[in-house]
């Protein structure tokens, strides 16, 4: 399908990272930084059972990992499950689903961030003990914290918007060595003094400190633990070949976490706590637990082995979320669901989409008091996630023509039981730790009212063109629309059909020809009234042209005297998103009385053709869109326009003209709207073009004479009759290309 073109590595495409690198963003996110902060948590709430814990949510990772390994390789592109909602869901859906993914991965970097202020505390005291001083009190304090954690993402968000690229594998590959040489040490003193099998068991008693209660809790605290995998999808067009990159990246990280989780959660139980309960040392030091374990069997090299271990974790996890985030952000920019101020890169774009995640996480580190609070909020936001990952999955393989490059087997199971699983424990989550099902509505809440107010315009335009260049986007959502062409002169079906066509793309959309016959009285020995016979040939023309362009068209007769009130019955009847009505001229006896009140009783986009016979749209070379940079009849006109882009290139000048008494500072604005309008309805932009003249009419029609095709939007609101402005009556009128006037439903 036209999704997955161009997905694979090519000279100069812009992807650059192979599956190591990509393997090294998911096990920067994933390995570390969510066990060290975390488990301390974890054994607080469920005792040792907590290595079930990480095993059950382990199991649920993998469930997701397959969804989306399975959505990656379907859609290769950046942005992760936004992306993928972008492409199967509503656009309104798709920018909530933005939104939650943006903030999830702001939460998680936000974690990580805090953990590592915790993690250097330590290393402070030392080397404030180094040089012969107490280390103060405030060294360790909320403050002292708040900016270590700052200064963390400050340099990191630096670093992204100077080099915008994956890289930093250093920290990773360092943690990795780090926490093997950890899990041996603690597996050697197992073995050089094994533990009396009775004491053994003591120290695993009792498993379930607060039982299966206390086990769930601590599967919702900790299942951003695991967290980081989806981050390799994220950052999926800067992936080579990644449709079979992504897939095995997201593997490959999961499983060298579990690798590294288990054994270790193992022998801190068996081995890290020697005096006392698991739980009991967790819950009075939760945030370094695990560099007190390693103490007992290792020494202080075993604590300071962790400690070091945990800085490199928490920067690496920290970095691959900024940079995970940011990727979201940016793709948000390009489809408008954010300002389009985030779709620009490094130096270029100013690092926007770095600098906005930076900021949001500075703001939720002040407000968020402790690790504990922010995993939570971040375990519960992912489970969402990662539920709306397994059901997008499941749409897309119902709905999409053609299999994905990697498809899950056991389908639908996969999604069915993962999605089920991510649900159940983010409920759960909501309920347990009110807190954070607050920070998530409250956030949903700020989309919401910014979506409505700001952002609902451009997104629309450019989901709009988005389904006019790539019509499998209008089949992965799960719509048939129907475009209804009444037919009444042979002479001009062969062009509608063609423009039909291009609205409503074979295999994707459905067109219905419609004649309406008047009633006709039979006179003796006629054994077919002529009105029929002419309505045959008609319908007849029109389905071979259909034929010819390999559509194949619904035909529907109906009788009637009065033919624009049959039109609208059928339109209204059949539900149809798009009228299309083709006239040979244009006045004003034919565009005002019976078709203005048609236009402005009907709930579907309009769209009237006058051009000669036989013209079709491959010849619409040279395109003129008068405009004057606002949003009215955008999202139509942008589909249209995406629809004759998939026929080769078209060279489209959006004309706004104004008045010549204009002030500078109005003409500015205008032209900077027209330019926002042009990027919005045409990808990689149309020409905007500003012209002063006092005679609108006049200028409208010497350009059109240098043109192919003029798109005319004509204003309908709703209750209104009206839909004809002088302005467009008069060019209609004054012009002779051919003209395409569009009415966007109220």
């Amino acid at each position: 399908m036209s999704s997955q073109k161009g997905a694979s590595a090519s000279p100069g495409d812009g992807r650059s990272l192979g599956l190591w690198a990509a393997t090294g963003i998911g096990v920067g996110a994933i390995v570390g930084g969510g066990v060290l902060a975390l488990t301390g948590v974890a054994f607080a709430t469920t005792g040792p059972s907590a290595v079930l814990a990480f095993g059950f949510n382990g199991v649920i990772a993998f469930l997701t990992a397959l969804s989306f390994a399975e959505l990656a390789s379907r859609f290769p592109q950046s942005g992760g499950t936004y992306t993928y909602a972008r492409r199967v869901l509503a656009i309104e859906a798709a920018f909530a689903v933005g939104w939650i993914v943006w903030f999830a991965s702001v939460v998680a970097a936000v974690l990580y961030a805090m953990g590592f202020a915790v993690f250097l505390v330590p290393i402070l005291e030392q080397l404030v003990r180094a040089v012969g001083l107490d280390p103060p009190m405030w060294l360790g304090g909320r403050m002292a914290l708040l900016v270590y954690a700052l200064g963390a993402v400050g340099l990191y968000a630096y670093h992204l918007v100077r080099a915008e690229a994956g890289g930093g594998q250093w920290a990773t590959i360092g943690k990795v060595i780090l926490f093997s040489v950890l899990i041996l040490g603690g597996v050697w003193g197992f073995v050089t003094d094994p533990v009396p099998a009775g004491e053994l068991a003591r120290r695993f008693t009792p498993f379930f400190a607060d039982g299966a209660t206390g086990l769930v809790q601590a599967m919702g605290y900790t299942f951003i633990a695991l967290q980081g995998f989806d981050l390799i999808a994220a950052v999926g067009g800067e992936v080579k070949q990644p449709e079979k990159n992504v897939p095995r990246a997201m593997f490959l990280s999961l499983a060298i976490a579990m690798v590294i989780y288990l054994p270790l959660l193992l022998l801190i139980v068996a081995v890290g706590s020697p005096t006392e309960p698991i739980s009991a040392l967790a819950a009075r030091d939760p945030e370094i637990v695990v560099a007190s374990a390693a103490r007992s069997f290792l020494g202080a090299a075993g604590y300071w082995l962790v400690v070091v271990a945990g800085v490199l974790s928490m920067l690496s996890a920290l970095q691959a979320n900024l940079l995970a985030a940011a990727a979201v952000s940016r793709t948000m920019g390009a489809d408008r669901t954010l300002p389009s101020i985030f779709e620009g890169t490094g130096e270029d774009g100013g690092g926007a989409s770095v600098k906005l995640t930076a900021a949001t996480i500075a703001l939720v580190l002040v407000a968020v008091p402790d690790v504990a609070g922010a995993g939570a909020a971040a375990s519960l936001i992912f489970l969402a996630t990662f539920a709306l990952a397994h059901s997008i999955a499941y749409l897309a393989r119902r709905r999409a023509s053609q299999p994905a490059p990697f498809q899950t087997r056991a389908f639908p199971l996969v999604p069915l039981v993962g999605g089920g699983s991510c649900l159940a424990l983010g409920l759960y989550q909501a309920l347990a730790v009110p807190s954070a099902g607050v920070l998530t509505a409250l956030w949903l809440s700020v989309g919401a009212i910014l979506y409505i107010t700001r952002l609902s315009d451009g997104a629309r335009t450019v989901d709009a063109r988005a389904e006019g260049l790539d019509p499998q986007l209008i089949q992965l959502r799960g719509r048939t629309p129907l475009v209804l062409v009444p037919i009444a002169n042979p002479q001009s079906a062969a062009t509608l059909i063609k423009v039909a066509e291009a609205i409503a793309p074979k295999g994707v959309a459905r067109v219905r020809l419609l004649t309406v016959v008047p009633t006709w009285t039979a006179q003796e020995g006629e054994e077919l009234a002529p009105p029929l016979v002419d309505a045959q040939r008609v319908l007849g023309g029109a389905l071979s042209a259909a034929l010819s362009v390999d559509l194949r068209p619904e035909a529907l007769i109906t009788i009637s005297d009065e033919p624009w009130a049959e039109i609208r019955r059928a339109a209204l009847q059949s539900q149809c998103e798009t009228i299309l009505l083709g006239v040979g001229r244009l006045d004003r006896t034919i565009l005002t009385g019976p078709l203005e009140e048609l236009i402005a009783s009907v709930r579907a986009d309009v769209v009237i053709l006058r051009a000669p016979p036989n013209w079709s749209p491959e010849r619409a070379h040279k395109i003129l869109v008068p405009a004057r940079g606002g949003g009215v009849q955008s999202s139509i006109r942008a589909r249209l326009l995406g629809s004759l882009g998939r026929e080769g290139h078209r060279e489209v000048t959006f004309l706004g003209v104004l008045p010549v008494a204009l002030g500078a500072a109005q003409v500015r604005d205008s032209e900077r709207a027209l330019r926002r309008l042009a990027r919005n309805e045409i990808s990689g932009g149309g020409t905007a073009l500003v012209v002063r003249s006092d005679d609108v009419v006049t200028e409208l029609v010497a350009r059109a004479a240098d043109c192919d095709l003029m798109i005319l939007g004509m204003q309908r609101t709703e209750g209104r009759r009206q839909v004809f402005g002088t302005h467009v009556l008069q060019v209609a009128e004054a012009t002779e290309c051919p003209l395409l006037m569009i009415s966007q439903r109220a």
